[in-house]
């Protein structure tokens, strides 16, 4: 299969799995001579097809990493689709003057873009905001996969490893073993629904003035909200009601297909359409409240 009729563009892993797998572990593994010729000619001249051949005959390692990180429960494609967008940063900034093979650059840059994307949706609480915290939860995770809960001299250490203290390995353990639950709890096989927050969970919201003004502040940020998104250009607004606002959301690169564009341009578009709709919902609320 020839490398030179294939678009990054026409590779997406999230519409057939398999399918794509079996594509990307067809592509040629470079010998060190071919890929420093394509690098060079890339970080040169900057050749277009070059930079593509070499992302193309890489993609295989990146499904190779996104394995790794299958225990986390989200899907595979995405963590792929995500470790592409490291990859092709990495084939943006390799030199190949410093002679490192392309693969031990971009471990970095891939699984970089990988952990960014588990951090941001693997709990709907935030487990790691820190850049230490974020090493400690990958690195606990990592050693937990063997063990059961880490006794005191495991704790202290993992911590010694990692520069942070015992107690900050226990809280983070705690964490990795919390996981999210309904509020209102799914109804088992007799329709009963099991013990929930719902059933325990004081209740604080008696007040009916507390009650219709948050009500009222709810309304108020939904329009604010859908008034900034009219403010969007058509394509802004499709990007980020097809990434945020539908029941089926779309991926970066199924959004990418669609336009034509990379997916790194997507995402590039959606972190601008969501500082525009801050700013224009911060004016509209402080124009409201003068």
């Amino acid at each position: 299969m020839s490398t030179h009729v294939l678009s990054l563009a026409s590779l997406s892993p999230g519409r057939d799995l398999d399918t794509y797998i079996q594509t990307v572990s067809a592509f040629p593994v470079l010998t060190t001579e071919q890929e420093r010729e394509l690098a060079e000619r890339f970080y040169h001249d900057d050749d277009l097809d070059a930079a593509r051949e070499l992302v193309l005959s890489h993609l295989r390692f990146v499904v190779h990493l996104a394995r790794g990180y299958a225990g986390y429960g989200l899907p595979q494609a995405d963590l792929i689709q995500e470790g592409n967008v490291g990859l092709m940063k990495a084939v943006k900034r390799f030199d190949p003057n410093v002679g490192v093979r392309l693969v031990s650059f971009a471990v970095h840059w891939i699984k970089a873009e990988m952990h960014e994307f588990i951090l941001r949706n693997w709990r709907i609480v935030k487990v790691a905001t820190t850049k230490a915290q974020r090493k400690l939860f990958f690195n606990l995770r990592g050693s937990k996969k063997k063990t059961g809960w880490l006794n005191d001299a495991e704790t202290r250490a993992i911590a010694k490893d990692l520069g942070v203290t015992p107690a900050e390995v226990t809280r983070m353990e705690g964490r990795l073993a919390s996981r999210d639950v309904s509020f209102d709890g799914a109804p088992d096989d007799d329709g009963d629904a099991p013990l929930a927050p719902v059933h325990y969970l004081e209740d604080a919201s008696n007040n009916p003035v507390d009650l219709v003004a948050e009500e009222d502040a709810a309304k108020t940020a939904n329009r604010l909200l859908f008034n900034a998104i009219e403010t969007l250009d058509e394509r802004s607004r499709d990007i980020v009601e097809s990434r945020w606002l539908h029941d089926d959301k779309k991926t970066l690169m199924e959004l990418a297909e669609q336009y034509g564009v990379s997916a790194e341009r997507i995402r590039q578009l959606e972190r601008n359409a969501m500082k525009k709709l801050k700013k224009h919902m911060a004016t509209a609320d402080a124009s409201a409240a003068a």
